[in-house]
């Protein structure tokens, strides 16, 4: 039994850490470049003013009335 503590403590200490590595590799692989790839598209065929002039003529701008 003497040792028990120290040995169990290295094998959960290198699981955990494989484990965490895992989980963030997963997540900036599987969320975090997708999202990035998608604002990425999305401000690229975006045209700011046709947006403006869209919510503009719906009369959802109180600072700039419809005419």
């Amino acid at each position: 039994m003497r040792g028990l503590l120290a040995r169990r403590m290295k094998f959960h200490l290198l699981g955990a850490f494989v484990v965490s590595l895992g989980c963030a590799a997963l997540y900036k692989f599987g969320v975090a470049e997708p999202r990035k790839r998608a604002y990425a598209e999305f401000y690229r065929n975006y045209d700011p003013m046709k947006d403006f002039e869209a919510m503009k003529a719906s009369g959802v701008l109180e600072s700039a009335p419809a005419k």
